[in-house]
């Protein structure tokens, strides 16, 4: 694609202020690097992406609501990570992890581990154990 022909139509990379490197080429038919905020394919597959991980967080909103869920789990899909992600971030197996999404074992979490998960979800010890999907 031609530097001058790149698509700048607006997406959500715009919004938050960000750009994406594509490689072109210059009127010297020479490869070259350019910025685009986006282009109508990108802009679909983005709104439908984010769609997606606002529809997930939601649920898990809904889930600490009806008790399904610890706290743990919506905060793991607010900041757009998995369990192997989470596990990783606060030292602990995947299947530990798992087993304190469970509201009964969220509750007996000492403080030292609700520290490793604030800290991983960028919160304090209080929003983590207060949060009741409200």
């Amino acid at each position: 694609m031609k530097k001058q022909d790149l698509p700048q139509d607006e997406s959500n990379l715009k919004s938050a202020n960000m750009t994406e490197v594509l490689y072109v080429t210059d009127e010297n038919d020479n490869y070259t690097t350019a910025n685009s905020i986006g282009w109508e394919a990108k802009k679909a597959a983005l709104e439908e992406s984010l769609e997606l991980i606002h529809e997930r967080i939601e649920e898990a909103r809904q889930d600490v609501v009806n008790q399904i869920s610890s706290p743990i789990m919506y905060f793991m899909e607010l900041n757009k990570m998995d369990l192997s992600v989470l596990a990783s971030y606060v030292g602990m197996w995947q299947w530990r992890v798992k087993r304190h999404a469970k509201p009964r074992v969220f509750k007996t979490l000492n403080e030292s581990v609700l520290k490793k998960y604030a800290d991983a979800f960028g919160i304090s010890v209080d929003e983590l154990k207060n949060f009741d999907g409200k």
